[in-house]
């Protein structure tokens, strides 16, 4: 069978993709350590597809343990060349309701200190980042997600926050002043990895509640996100079907050449170990 181009990741809640037919595990081994699973190789609406829990069979990974390289890595062994991640999210806008869908293409990041790039050890890197997420996967993704009857919001920023504790009145209240929209706690690693490896990545940002600037949400519970999760994920794995059906043909946009003018390190200077771990990140532009 022909290799997947076409990656999904899912978040809380999403866990499968009921559609999926055909399906092999497939372990996959990295220089940065071990995915957070065999990746679910299978056929959905006609074309192979990579799916990838993110925190692991039975939510066991944190989001601060996520080993985003090697996820995103895997991914580009596959073959993948488009990913579609789904997300929880809690919202900084009244107008953004829990069961709502948010397409953002921006990021703002609040981690501390997690790795997000594949370059160091003798090699240096500079992508650009200004416009984090693929703008040609999110429209389709958007359109998707018109089409299966969610209320769906284009464009806007992710605040990516540490975690695993829920945001402080404090914080969330700053958030909002700054003109944030909504806030999760996994994504923008992937969006920086992905560009690196210059894979398309768009998200699903799905709304569970009004983080705790709300009145009404100001002690956001577990029971409350997965019960808007289990909503959430069945509209998540039908919008993710019919982005799938609708992608097609080359890329034109600029993730593909990501690569083309940012490394900087001259390539008798890198190491032969750095350049085998990173063959299938930049191979084409270094042997």
């Amino acid at each position: 069978m022909t290799n997947p181009t076409i990656g999904i990741i899912g978040g809380s809640g999403l866990y499968d993709m009921a559609e999926l037919t055909d399906r092999e595990d497939q372990t996959i081994s990295t220089p940065f350590g071990d995915p957070s699973g065999p990746y679910v190789i299978g056929t959905l609406r006609g074309k192979r597809v990579a799916f990838l829990a993110r925190h692991g069979a039975g939510h066991r990974i944190l989001p601060s343990e996520l080993n985003f390289r090697a996820n995103i890595y895997g991914m580009k062994v596959l073959g993948v060349e488009r990913i579609l991640s789904a997300s929880a999210v809690g919202s900084l806008k009244m107008e953004y309701k829990p069961l709502d869908i948010v397409v953002p293409d921006q990021f703002f990041d609040r981690t501390k200190g997690r790795i997000s790039t594949f370059f160091g050890k003798g090699i240096v890197g500079h992508v650009a980042f200004a416009h984090p997420l693929c703008h040609d996967l999110s429209t389709i993704a958007a359109d998707s997600a018109e089409k299966v009857g969610a209320t769906v919001h284009r464009g806007g920023t992710y605040v990516n926050m540490e975690g695993p504790q829920f945001s402080t009145l404090a914080e969330s209240n700053l958030y909002r002043t700054w003109g944030m929209d909504v806030i999760g706690m996994t994504n923008l690693q992937e969006a920086k990895l992905a560009r690196e490896a210059e894979i398309c990545y768009a998200t699903l940002a799905l709304v569970t509640d009004y983080d705790c600037w709300h009145p009404d949400h100001d002690s956001v519970t577990v029971d409350l996100i997965i019960a808007n999760l289990t909503q959430n994920a069945a509209t998540a794995q039908k919008t993710i079907a019919d982005a799938v059906e609708r992608i097609g043909g080359a890329r034109t946009c600029a993730c593909k050449d990501a690569l083309a003018t940012a490394i900087i390190t001259q390539a008798p200077l890198v190491p032969e170990q750095t350049k085998k771990d990173l063959a299938p990140i930049i191979g084409k532009y270094m042997k």
